[in-house]
């Protein structure tokens, strides 16, 4: 019975609609029986999606979006049956209309409504379901055992004006003194629980478009190697790569570095939404932009899109002492400020820092114990220590962290933060020695092989790292650049498609290197500013081609965030700029340790050029910028956004707006920020000279978070660590030993 209805649904669909949509000659349709040269083409067309087995296509969304006609496309195209709920379940297994079944009341509706879908035995079909058939959870449950549930994620507005025009009068809810427009937006919650794969439709885009897209977003599903990645240093050729050094995404984020010392990178372009794509997110909130965005770049095999939605709800939350999560402000002129510091712990680390923990105990397997390694240069640790000290109290017993920073080379404020985050399973400890020394060894240990197997044999414990090194720590600062560029369209400082320009203070590479990847996107970037301190190897590199370590020494700052020579991510975008040329990427870095130089080849200096301008600040300049913008607005900038001030200031060119990240709150940086506003009493501690600011009422007001840091210090000590790696693997192993049971 069930396969004469299937039959039956498929054949009356509107031939001649679906042939003029896609260029298909009217023909006329062959027998079911009979093969053509129109069944063959067909057929082939099929065999993409042969891999979806019995599963059915179901497409989910509000009433109007389209989701009849959409699916009507599909079926024809897939040669699948299609089915309608509303018209081939519903009405008739009521035998009467759905606008007839709604007088009974809501209630009973959505119920005898969710009871028929029940009913429903189907297989590789597409199914069109109700716009009401997500709030009832367990036809849902039902119908997602054997379906792949599509979102038609159409604009509201779209929506109310085709039912409207269709003067359509069988919503459930719909009533005197309740708009579609509430009713919409009361369903929105029910859709993002069920959906699978999203399909983010344009204001006004055809049916016919919509199809397309609907069955481009399925291959890409069924594919787990679309979100494949490799090492910096493996073969470039895409064609070339094999299963063994291609990676999926919980095996990047799980080891952190590849083995043969390179950095993860996709080894496809990042996805590039369309204009009117972006347009979709110019009101949304920075959670529904960091969705959309990370749901694109993270393949549902390693996490599917209803767990993402999760995390980034819980990471964007009441942890951020601002609403809008990473606003933007005018400070003058051309230039405005990206407030990245309205995290927990003060810095735009907290952006990445607050998902990446979630991500990071979702993807791991339940048979092992993590240690998870950083090194920092101040502002990472606290925001690493303070994202894990967020998780679950079972995930809490199987991932232990342990930081790694310059014990004389941080601002006296983060030093207090770490050790305040001091617990059974997070630790800080000052090094000996500057930030470089502590990447370099973290990535030595995780590179070396019988250490980590022995740690593994004995301890049943892995070893993983939180640096921006990590593909995941990395990937959600991607968000909050292209957030800021939204935010200007949506305050009318610019239309989508202008170009802006942006600024950052750059010391490990990795928040300008996110820059370049939202360019990659469809973020109109015109230029990046590279903006360094003292310890300029970056401003030196993009004007020469050169990266020349011999003979700098490291030189500590007020920015200490700005104190790195060796720049990791700096590899990512070599390997970009050279088109995924990992044999270059291996030799350029293997040269760089083995001889501390490498020279660039003229044609990617060009290109580098072409993107990047770059300078640097000295410490006198950068406290007159404090002080000088406080003079000018009343605003405090901390000492490495004053950094980015100055360099933008010399090189702007005045004829498009630019963005300056401000990447950390100045509370953080006291001494100095006190010493820019000329205040003579520098003797005071911490507390007493955040208390002074608090009491002046500044803009930005002086920050919570550290505040309450400063208070937890009190009660913890510093630990310190001689600066080697045989001491990192000791403090490694002790940690392991006392968080972890010995496997026996």
């Amino acid at each position: 019975m069930m396969q004469r209805v299937m039959c039956r649904m498929l054949w009356p669909v509107p031939c001649r609609k679906v042939f003029r949509r896609f260029g298909i000659p009217l023909l006329k349709l062959p027998h079911p029986g009979t093969f053509s040269i129109f069944s063959f083409k067909r057929l082939c067309f099929t065999k993409e999606y042969s891999l979806f087995g019995d599963q059915n296509i179901v497409l989910m969304g509000p009433p109007g979006a389209g989701k009849t006609t959409v699916g009507r496309i599909i079926g024809e195209k897939l040669d699948w049956p299609f089915i309608d709920v509303d018209d081939d379940v519903l009405e008739k297994t009521w035998n009467m209309s759905v606008a007839e079944k709604l007088k009974e009341g809501p209630e009973q509706f959505l119920e005898e409504e969710g009871q028929a879908l029940l009913k429903l035995s189907a297989s590789k079909s597409v199914i069109s379901l109700t716009g009401s058939n997500p709030m009832h959870s367990a036809s849902m449950h039902h119908v997602k055992k054997n379906g792949i549930i599509i979102f038609l994620d159409v604009p509201v507005d779209d929506i109310i004006n085709r039912l409207e025009q269709m003067k359509v009068d069988r919503i459930v809810g719909q009533g005197p003194g309740i708009s579609l427009r509430e009713i919409l937006l009361y369903r929105q919650s029910f859709y993002k629980q069920w959906y699978d794969i999203r399909v983010l439709c344009e204001s006004g885009e055809a049916v016919e478009t919509i199809a397309k897209k609907v069955l481009i977003a399925l291959k890409w599903y069924q594919n787990s190697e679309e979100g494949a990645f490799i090492s910096s240093r493996s073969i470039s050729s895409e064609t070339v790569a094999t299963k063994n050094n291609k990676k999926n995404f919980s095996d990047v984020i799980i080891e952190g570095l590849a083995p043969n010392g390179g950095l993860y990178v996709p080894v496809k372009s990042l996805p590039k939404l369309t204009s009117g794509e972006w347009l979709r997110l110019v009101s949304a909130s920075y959670v529904e932009r960091a969705q959309i965005l990370l749901e694109r770049c993270i393949h549902p095999s390693d996490v599917p899109a209803v767990a993402l939605q999760e995390m980034i709800t819980a990471a964007y939350g009441d942890n951020f002492f601002c609403p809008k999560i990473a606003p933007v402000r005018h400070l003058m002129g051309h230039q405005f400020l990206l407030e990245l510091f309205h995290g927990p712990t003060a810095s735009f680390k907290d952006l990445a820092l607050q998902l990446f923990p979630l991500l990071y105990a979702y993807c791991i397997p339940r048979t092992c114990n993590y240690l998870i390694l950083a090194a920092t240069s101040g502002d990472t640790g606290s925001a690493v220590l303070d994202g894990f000290s967020r998780l679950s109290e079972t995930d809490k017993q199987r991932i232990a962290v342990l930081i790694f920073f310059p014990e004389t080379g941080i601002s006296m404020v983060q030093k207090f933060q770490m050790i305040s985050y001091q617990q059974e399973n997070i630790q800080a400890l000052g090094v000996e020695s500057d930030f470089d020394f502590c990447q370099t060894t973290v990535k030595q240990i995780l590179t070396e092989a019988h250490f980590t197997g022995f740690l593994a044999a004995q301890c049943g414990t892995a070893l993983s790292i939180a640096n921006s090194i990590n593909w995941a720590r990395l990937l959600p600062q991607i968000v909050y650049h292209a957030s800021a560029y939204l935010d200007l369209v949506n305050q009318n400082v610019i239309t989508f498609g202008d170009h802006v320009d942006v600024c950052i203070p750059t010391g490990n590479f990795g928040n300008i290197l996110a820059a370049v990847y939202a360019k990659l996107m469809g973020i109109p970037i015109r230029k990046f500013y590279c903006a360094s301190n003292q310890n300029h190897i970056l401003t030196d590199f993009m004007k020469t081609g050169r990266y020349d370590l011999r003979g700098r020494k490291l030189v500590t700052s007020i920015s200490p965030a700005t104190d790195i020579l060796k720049s990791s991510n700096l590899e990512r975008y070599v390997h970009l700029i050279s088109n995924g040329d990992g044999m270059l990427v291996k030799e350029l870095y293997t040269h760089l340790e083995n001889h501390c130089f490498f020279e660039l080849p003229e044609p990617l200096l060009k290109k580098i050029q072409d993107d990047f301008l770059a300078d640097w600040c000295s410490e006198e300049d950068c406290l007159a910028a404090i002080h000088s913008v406080y003079r000018t607005t009343g605003y405090i900038l901390d000492t490495h956004t004053a950094i980015a001030k100055v360099v933008a200031d010399r090189l702007q060119d005045g004829t498009c707006p630019i963005i300056i990240s401000c990447t950390a709150h100045y509370s953080k940086f006291l001494p100095a920020v006190l010493q820019a506003l000329k205040f003579s009493n520098l003797s005071l501690n911490p507390a007493a000279q955040i208390q002074l600011l608090d009491d002046l009422h500044l803009v930005p007001s002086v920050h919570l978070g550290v505040l309450e840091a400063l208070k937890r210090e009190a009660q913890q000590k510093s630990k310190v660590c001689s600066a080697s790696i045989s001491a990192f693997m000791d403090q490694i192993e002790a940690v392991i030993h006392h968080n972890f049971m010995r496997v026996k």
